[in-house]
C-alpha cells in the first residue's frame, strides 16, 4: 500500500482525493498521536486539554475541511484555536508562540485550487518527521477517542494571530526597507492579508499583485509559480524587485528591475553571504537539497562556506539544520529556514531580509545575485513508470555514471522518484542549455524504455 504523507503532508484533489471522511479520520488519528496534553517532564498537565491551533489558505474546499479538521480535533477531546486563513510558517509560529501540542494547516501550497491538502506541526512548530507521519496514517484504522461531557474540545478562534505574526516578523529585521520599491504578488493566496502591511510597515514603497482572493483563483496565473505577471509588473512600475509568494506563502522567489528571476538557490546565496559577514551563519554552513543548482555550490566553496546537502523537502532541510544545530538552508524552489527565526520555509520573512539587504548595501537585487552564476539545468518528468526499480536497475546506473563523464566537473546528474507524484524526476546540469537538455532526454528515453509499467 502506497504511503498516504507526501513529503508535505496528504494532498490531493478536494473532494476527490482529500474528503471530508479523510480529513476527520485525519484530525482523530492526530488527536491520537499528537494531543497528549502532557508537560516538558511528561507528567499531564491538571485539567488540561491538548491544544491545537488551526489555519487554512483561501481555497474554497478549506472551508469544509476546516471545519471537518475542527469537529475531528473537538470531538477527540483537543481545544481548537481557530487561526483562520494565515500562512503557513504564520500557523508554524503560532503553535510555537501559544505553546500548543501541535498545529494542522488545510493548505496545497502552490497547487491550483481544486487541490487541498492537510499538514501537521509538532510542538514548537516543526514539520513531523516521517515516522510520526506514519504512526498517524496507522492510527486512521485503530480506536477513536471519545470523551464526554466536559472532556470534549472547545473551539475558539485566535483573534490575535495575525498581529503577533506582524510583530514577530517585524522584530526580525535588522534595517529598514525604506528606499526600496517592491511589486508584492500575493498568489491570491495566505500572504495577501499580512505581506503589504509587513513590508510597509517596514518602510518599502509596495506596489501589489495576487492580492484579491476569491477563493478560487489561488495561484491562477499569478504566485512563484507564474511569475510573467510579476516581472511586467516590476518593469512596468519601474520597481527595484519583485516578491512571490506561493499559495500558502512559505516561498519566496524574487524578480530583478529588468524581469529577470532570481530563484532560491540565488536568494539563499545571498543570504548565506550576508549571515557570513555578520558572523551569524553557523559553522558557515548553508544547507541545500540535492536539487539546487551546482552554481550554489561552486559560489559557497569560493567564499569558504561549506554546504550540507538533503532530500528534496524543506522538512528534511530542517532536519539537518536541527541536527547540526546550523542557521540557513532552505530549496530552490524558495522555500528558505532561516532557524533564528522559523521553523519552517517563510516566504515573507525571507522576502524581508531580501530587500533588507538590497537597503543596507545600496545594491540593486542584480548585483547581489550575480555573486552565483547559474549552469542551466533541465527537469525531464517521466511518468508511467516502475519507481521501486529505479535505483536496482544496473543499466541506468552505467548511463548515469557515462553522462556524469561527459559533462566534467562542470555538470551533474540526478535522477529521483518523486515524492508528490508518480514519476521519476530527471534532472541534468551542464555548461550549455543545449548539452543538459540532450543529455537528460537520452537518460529519460532509457528510464522510460526501462521501467515502463505499460511494457510489464
Amino acid at each position: 500500500m502506497s504511503r498516504l504523507f507526501g513529503t508535505d503532508g496528504v494532498r490531493g484533489l478536494a473532494n476527490g482525493d482529500l474528503t471530508v471522511e479523510l480529513a476527520l479520520g485525519l484530525a482523530q488519528a492526530a488527536a491520537v498521536v499528537l494531543g497528549r496534553g502532557r508537560m516538558a517532564d511528561g507528567r499531564r498537565a491538571s485539567g488540561r486539554r491538548p491544544v491545537a491551533v488551526l489555519a487554512r489558505d483561501p481555497r474554497i474546499s478549506g472551508e469544509f475541511l476546516n471545519a471537518a479538521v475542527t469537529a475531528g480535533l473537538a470531538s477527540s477531546g483537543v481545544d481548537v484555536f481557530d487561526a483562520g486563513v494565515v500562512p503557513t510558517p504564520a500557523l508554524a509560529f503560532l503553535v510555537a508562540d501559544f505553546k500548543a501540542d501541535f498545529g494542522v494547516m488545510i493548505s496545497a501550497s502552490h497547487n491550483p485550487a481544486p487541490d487541498n491538502g492537510i499538514k501537521f506541526f509538532a510542538a514548537g512548530g516543526a514539520k513531523l518527521p516521517d515516522e510520526v507521519e506514519d504512526r498517524i496514517e496507522a492510527a486512521l484504522t485503530a480506536p477513536k477517542l471519545a470523551p464526554k461531557g466536559a472532556d470534549v474540545g472547545r473551539i475558539r478562534r485566535f483573534a490575535d494571530a495575525e498581529d503577533r505574526y506582524v510583530v514577530h516578523l517585524l522584530s526580525t529585521l535588522p534595517n529598514s526597507l525604506e528606499g526600496v520599491h517592491v511589486v508584492l504578488d500575493c498568489a491570491h493566496g495566505a500572504a495577501a492579508g499580512i505581506s503589504p502591511q509587513v513590508f510597509t510597515d517596514a518602510g518599502a514603497q509596495v506596489t501589489l499583485i495576487g492580492a484579491d482572493p476569491d477563493g478560487i483563483n489561488i495561484n491562477d496565473g499569478v504566485g512563484s509559480t507564474h511569475l510573467d505577471n510579476l516581472a511586467a509588473a516590476v518593469v512596468e512600475h519601474g520597481a527595484d524587485i519583485g516578491i512571490a509568494h506561493d499559495g500558502d506563502a512559505d516561498r519566496c522567489l524574487a524578480v530583478d528591475a529588468t524581469g529577470k528571476v532570481v530563484d532560491g538557490d540565488q536568494i539563499m546565496a545571498i543570504l548565506a553571504l550576508a549571515m557570513a559577514e555578520r558572523g551569524t551563519l553557523t559553522e558557515r554552513t548553508l544547507v541545500a537539497t540535492v536539487m539546487s543548482n551546482l552554481g550554489l555550490r561552486r559560489a559557497m566553496a569560493d567564499h569558504d562556506i561549506r554546504m550540507l546537502e538533503t532530500a528534496v523537502g524543506d522538512r528534511y532541510v530542517l532536519e539537518a539544520l536541527t541536527e547540526h544545530e546550523l542557521a540557513l538552508g532552505g530549496e530552490q524552489s524558495g522555500h528558505v529556514i532561516m532557524t533564528k527565526y522559523a521553523t519552517t520555509g517563510d516566504g515573507i520573512l525571507t522576502g524581508l531580509h531580501l530587500v533588507s539587504e538590497m537597503a543596507r548595501t545600496g545594491k540593486t537585487i542584480a548585483e547581489l545575485a550575480s555573486v552565483m552564476t547559474v549552469y542551466p539545468q533541465v527537469l525531464v518528468n517521466v511518468r508511467d513508470v516502475d519507481l521501486h526499480s529505479l535505483d536496482s536497475d544496473s543499466v541506468i546506473a552505467a548511463a548515469v555514471i557515462a553522462a556524469e563523464a561527459q559533462l566534467g566537473e562542470h555538470g551533474r546528474v540526478l535522477l529521483r522518484a518523486s515524492g508528490t507524484e508518480p514519476m521519476v524526476r530527471v534532472m541534468v546540469e551542464a555548461e550549455t542549455h543545449e548539452l543538459a537538455e540532450q543529455v537528460a532526454n537520452e537518460l529519460a528515453e532509457l528510464v522510460r524504455d526501462r521501467l515502463s509499467v505499460r511494457t510489464r
